[in-house]
């Protein structure tokens, strides 16, 4: 089956500042979490995937990459040394371990499968152990990004809490992430394998999946039509996610209520990367996917 988007880690150097930031945004955020591994997170949550702001909170903490094995803390880290965004994209995993050897035989990432366990605040304020196995798959041809899957381990009843998942602005799931790269066509192999479904390729532009669940490439071209005055990074990037919500007049009152600037063009609500921390944001109402 194809690979469902899980989440996106945007790399944030403030955690506190940013989550004031993304709590404007009308994003409701979990607690705090802090991994064994120097790094710490907070998260927007919705049905059946999620935000996740991290920041490195223990440089001392952080583990070196070495060979076979890939350090999630200190990609973040070199993230960081050039600026805040996003700097990872997690797909949704059964399996990580089965993921890891797949990877491997598929040429896109020889790593070992990375397991840990963290802490994670319940709403009532008590804490609940919750286990994850990730599989790691990076591409030389997009320097400086990466792709994992993400296994939970734990009864979903410990991760996932109706209370975390209801937010001001009406957003209720991530739907696509928006890559630029200057010839997206490029890519196509990398992305079928990681994502195990076919790639559509049109002038200017890549996309795999379905409306619900897709990656979209954009050349300089359509990036510009796309998301107007975004700079176009050297090499590929990922520069916008775009979220459904329940009913976008809303989201425009609880935005502007906020003072946060924003677009509206072709039924999409566009909030620049200004104002989120280098992750461009696109509000579209659920019936119009």
């Amino acid at each position: 089956m194809p690979r469902r988007l899980d989440h996106l880690v945007i790399c944030v150097h403030d955690l506190a500042q940013a989550a004031l930031d993304w709590q404007r945004l009308g994003f409701s955020l979990t607690p705090t979490g802090v991994h064994p591994f120097g790094t710490s997170n907070r998260l927007a949550m919705f049905g059946n995937n999620f935000l996740e702001l991290l920041a490195v909170t223990d440089a001392a903490a952080v583990p070196p990459a070495a060979p076979n094995h890939f350090s999630f803390a200190a990609h973040n880290q070199d993230f960081l040394a050039t600026g805040e965004g996003m700097s990872m994209l997690a797909l949704h995993s059964a399996d990580a371990h089965a993921d890891a050897a797949r990877f491997k035989a598929n040429h896109i990432g020889a790593y070992a499968p990375f397991d840990f366990g963290r802490d994670a605040v319940l709403p009532g304020g008590g804490t609940a152990r919750v286990e994850f196995s990730l599989a790691f798959a990076t591409d030389p041809a997009m320097p400086g990004i990466a792709f994992f899957t993400c296994q939970q381990r734990h009864p979903p009843e410990l991760f996932w809490k109706p209370e975390y998942q209801h937010h001001p602005n009406g957003a209720l799931r991530v739907i696509e992430v928006v890559m630029s790269a200057p010839e997206p066509a490029e890519h196509r192999g990398f992305l079928e394998r990681i994502t195990e479904n076919a790639a559509e390729l049109g002038p200017g532009r890549l996309t795999v999946g379905e409306s619900c669940d897709r990656i979209t490439v954009l050349g300089p071209s359509e990036l510009a039509l796309r998301l107007p005055g975004l700079a176009v990074a050297p090499s590929p990037s990922f520069c916008a996610a775009r979220l459904a919500v329940t009913d976008l007049d809303a989201t425009r009152r609880a935005l502007k209520d906020n003072g946060v600037d924003f677009d509206v063009a072709d039924a999409v609500l566009l909030v620049p990367p200004t104002a989120s921390h280098g992750l461009a944001l696109e509000f579209i109402q659920q019936e119009t996917i």
